[in-house]
């Protein structure tokens, strides 16, 4: 059992009571864990059929699964590489079923790293209105921009910008705002050391404070009628419940509404969920609520013309794609992007803007080589040239070690590799052989 902090276990028997030996018993089961099925490039159906292990649905999203505890190298999977599903804590999936994404609205996804939450969002768009996937620290939002891309997300906008700063300059701009808190990280006490280590009373104060200032800057995205979810991975009442007392005291123009589901139990707060290890996952919180004052958007979307600069890529995409696509292509430096639809007319750069939309080509000397994101954001339907392989053959296994393959000699020029008929990168093919062009980093070890 892990050693837990003395202080912890008091505040965790003052919550639960009678339920607190159940609570604790479960620190010396294996924690939960769980996979959420993509549905912008992949069928349960299909998904199923490829893993060497089975699955058990999670009462948190249609599209998430429990998966048996002592699964080994799953990031290693062909599937995996190929974006048709996202490794997640089943509770975790609990937030973005509260906050109810539709096809064609703009949401924020404020502390969006590493971005289980925005792949689940984007996944529930299908494609159609606007993500906006923000995170502060650098290094985390690469992770978060990688995972974006690898699970195909065609209309996101990728930042790394202080949550004030965004909030001011997106006023009023979007349907829903999500808010996954930076928390004390109880529910994952099972899962994580080291966030048993960092913990102490103190640190929940901290992150309270810091959470209280987030939902203050979050208020101003949020148009009339928009949602706001708050969610955190703790149990600290508070990091949760005081925190959504004190700042629905300080806006009375913000309305708790009822989280609308019937996973976990109710909380502290009338209308809002926990969920606890007995409850089937890790540990989450979830608050929802509504702003009812009026919040105007002075911001107008981006309608770029396109000229001879984004002609090279316009090019591209007619001999990789079978339909060109019918949204802006901009260039930036020595990049060519495909912006997703309601991009706002705004300075990208002070916003911390690190992608709008799909990279589709780099410019090179002389000629544009597509990006990994082009291919990834495809389905093997709208390319002019695939090759398929099976998820077990030795073939798809040998393209994600970095190696050439063998294709059909008619195959000529660029070409995209799917894995049981999900894009899962591109090579380039002459004389009967590909030649391979998946990123090194994300490459499986040989």
């Amino acid at each position: 059992m892990t050693c837990l902090p003395s202080e912890y276990c008091k505040r965790m028997k003052n919550m639960l009571g009678v339920e607190y030996p159940k609570f604790i018993s479960a620190y010396s089961r294996p924690a939960y864990r769980g996979i959420r099925l993509n549905t912008l490039k992949c069928s349960f159906d299909a998904l199923e059929s490829s893993l060497p292990f089975p699955v058990e649905p999670s009462p948190f999203s249609p599209l998430e699964f429990y998966i048996p505890s002592d699964v080994e190298k799953i990031g290693h999977l062909p599937m995996h590489h190929a974006g048709a599903f996202y490794v997640q804590e089943p509770s975790a999936s609990s937030a973005v079923t509260v906050l109810s994404p539709q096809a064609g609205e703009k949401i924020l996804d404020l502390c969006a790293a590493p971005g289980g939450k925005s792949t689940q969002i984007a996944s529930l768009m299908g494609g159609k209105g606007l993500l906006w996937s923000n995170e502060i620290i650098p290094k985390r939002a690469e992770i978060l921009l990688s995972n974006l891309e690898r699970t195909g997300a065609r209309n996101a906008v990728v930042s790394c910008c202080h949550p004030d700063v965004l909030c001011h300059r997106l006023q009023g701009f979007f349907d829903r705002v999500l808010i996954d808190a930076p928390c004390s990280g109880e529910g994952m006490f099972r899962r994580s050391d080291k966030a048993v280590r960092d913990w102490s009373p103190e640190h929940v104060k901290a992150c309270a404070a810091r959470q209280l200032a987030i939902l203050e800057s979050a208020s101003l995205a949020i148009k009339e009628n928009g949602v706001l979810v708050y969610s955190t991975c703790t149990f600290s009442e508070e990091e949760n419940e005081w925190v959504i007392s004190a700042f629905l005291k300080n806006h009375t123009d913000f309305e708790m509404e009822d989280c609308g589901v019937s996973f976990g139990r109710p909380a502290f707060l009338p209308k809002a969920r926990r969920i606890f290890p007995m409850d089937g996952g890790e540990g989450h919180f979830v608050s929802k609520m509504r702003r009812l004052s009026a919040n105007q958007c002075c911001l107008e979307y981006c309608h770029p013309k396109e000229g001879r600069e984004t002609e090279p890529a316009r090019e591209l995409l007619g001999e990789i794609l079978s339909e060109e696509p019918k949204r802006f292509v901009v260039r930036c430096r020595d990049r060519f992007y495909i912006l997703p639809d309601f991009f706002p007319q705004t300075d990208a750069d002070s916003l911390g803007v690190m992608r709008a939309g799909i990279l589709a080509g780099t410019l090179h000397p002389g000629r544009v080589e597509p990006a990994h994101a082009l291919y990834m954001a495809a389905r093997p339907e709208e390319m002019q040239n695939v090759v398929s392989f099976a998820h077990d053959s030795k073939e798809i296994s040998a393209f994600l070690h970095g190696e050439e393959l063998e294709v059909p000699s008619a195959e000529k020029g660029w070409c995209g590799v799917a894995v049981d008929s999900v894009m899962a990168g591109f090579g380039k093919c002459s004389s009967g052989r590909l030649k391979n062009h998946y990123p090194k980093g994300l490459r499986n070890a040989i």
